[in-house]
């Protein structure tokens, strides 16, 4: 499951760098906006990579929740996107429900972080 987030993650930077590629260099609007977006986009499986990394659970939970916000700026990003009409909503459904789904998964690994595990049996004899 961790190497499916792992390539999910980075696929889902990649179409958010098609997609900045593809906003139109004259709007200026688009430009500001898609830097924003390049950024939080981007930065959500370098984060993963990293929480991966953690040596201890906090540090991994911490990580988590920074990819998480990550994740809600870029729907941000991307719904802004939509209302300034800078781009259409057609054009950004799959990205807006990966986006989404995405962060279904973080949450449920950092609420799975944060559940204690159960105490340890020990065997009476």
């Amino acid at each position: 499951m961790q190497q499916d987030l792992k390539q999910r993650t980075k696929a889902f930077a990649l179409r958010i760098i098609r997609l900045y590629a593809a906003l139109p260099s004259s709007s200026q609007a688009a430009q500001v906006i898609g830097s924003h977006l390049l950024e939080s986009g981007t930065s959500v499986g370098a984060l993963y990579l990293v929480a991966s990394r953690s040596r201890v659970r906090s540090e991994y939970i911490a990580k988590l929740e920074v990819a998480q916000q990550a994740l809600e700026e870029t729907i941000y990003w991307l719904e802004l996107l939509i209302e300034a009409e800078l781009m259409e909503a057609a054009q950004l459904r799959k990205l807006i429900q990966e986006t989404t789904e995405l962060s279904t998964l973080v949450t449920t690994y950092i609420q799975r972080a944060k559940t204690p595990p159960p105490p340890k049996q020990t065997i009476s004899r």
